[in-house]
């Protein structure tokens, strides 16, 4: 069905590859978690001590008066996306079809001939956090820049953007890549990047807590990233032994996802969970994560603010209504309204893995 309605202008697209998020269809109402509710055990553990070494993210205050609690575990299996690569994916499956404002992430892994070639966007933002390997990015505007371990791309795709991604070292290329909602206003707007080596990315250290704070704020230092839907993406890493406090605005969506390692989450009593699980959070004012294990823990924190409008996905394409999807289509197809340079656009890195 895609195939047949992307029969394009912009015929140097690989439509074999286009859609990267080719098991998401399209929704047409927006699954908003958490629900607005307290945890039942949300009083019994405000006071409660821990005799771990204990780090607040943001100011000394030592216990929130609304702790947020694991309430959603989605474990991300291996799939087959692009040419040829490997991602897991937690939000944008079966489980957990989006999180408002966050529509995807996946962890990828991929070793070259294998990427993600020439494809479109439109209507939200990408965010690439490279890390092992690096990853070459290039669009039809001219755009072209390499990211390596510990640095990032947030792309604003706006009104369109078609471009590729692929491996830019030997061996597996490792990283996460997030897609947030933008809103409606914000939908058609210009594209834009921003992009952050791994030396301009803060970080601070703190009682067997490293933190790399990449959008939002933590130990009261905060990222110059600027997000047209408010976010924080805070990437974690604790000492075994150790643990961490992080507030979180009270009205925001927000999750975990884990890198590797495993901790335990929310309330001392939980289970610990392992590395590629998304973990989503009650609302509340802040989270607290223990590492009892004899490893390291590493996992990203991200919270954002719910949109609360009508989500309806094809694809690459994240609009409001099904005629502006159809209107999406269109555009691209015809190579017009944000698409016009894909015309006689083809990336120079070519993908030769299997299809």
């Amino acid at each position: 069905m895609m195939m047949s309605i992307m029969s394009s202008c912009c015929s140097s697209i690989n439509y074999s590859t286009l859609f990267r998020s080719s098991m998401i269809k399209q929704t047409t109402s927006i699954a908003c978690f958490p629900p607005l509710c307290c945890h039942p055990k949300a009083k019994r553990y405000w006071f409660i001590k821990s005799r771990y070494k204990s780090a607040m993210g943001d100011d000394e205050t030592q216990s929130f008066q609304n702790p947020r609690y694991v309430i959603k575990k989605v474990l991300a299996r291996p799939q087959h996306e692009g040419n040829g690569a490997i991602v897991r994916r937690s939000i944008g499956r079966g489980e957990l079809k989006n999180l408002d404002p966050f529509l995807m992430l996946d962890e990828f892994s991929v070793s070259a001939p294998a990427g993600f070639p020439d494809h479109p966007h439109r209507g939200f933002e990408t965010v690439t956090y490279m890390l092992e390997g690096a990853f070459t990015h290039q669009d039809f505007a001219g755009h072209k820049g390499t990211i390596r371990a510990g640095d990032l791309q947030w792309m604003t795709a706006g009104k369109g953007i078609i471009h590729s991604e692929m491996p830019a070292a030997p061996g597996e290329n490792k990283g996460l890549q997030l897609w947030i909602n933008l809103s409606s206003k914000n939908k058609m707007m210009e594209p834009r990047y921003q992009e952050l080596k791994r030396e301009d990315i803060s970080e601070v250290k703190r009682e067997g807590v490293t933190v790399r704070i990449i959008a939002g704020e933590s130990f009261g230092v905060q990222s110059p990233v600027y997000t047209q839907t408010p976010t924080m993406y805070l990437d974690f890493t604790l000492s075994p032994g150790s643990q961490v406090q992080q507030r979180i605005p009270e009205s925001w969506s927000a999750f975990v996802y884990i890198v590797e390692g495993e901790g335990v989450f929310g309330e001392p009593s939980a289970a610990a969970v392992g590395s590629h699980h998304a973990l989503v959070l009650s609302p509340g004012d802040g989270v607290e994560v223990w590492n009892r294990a004899a490893k390291p823990l590493r996992f990203v924190l991200l919270g954002g603010q719910p949109l609360m409008e009508p989500v309806v996905q094809y694809g690459p394409f994240v609009m409001n209504t099904q005629a502006e999807i159809e209107q999406a289509i269109e555009d691209f197809n015809c190579c017009k309204n944000g698409f016009d340079k894909g015309k006689f656009w083809a990336s120079l890195m070519k993908c030769e893995g299997p299809n």
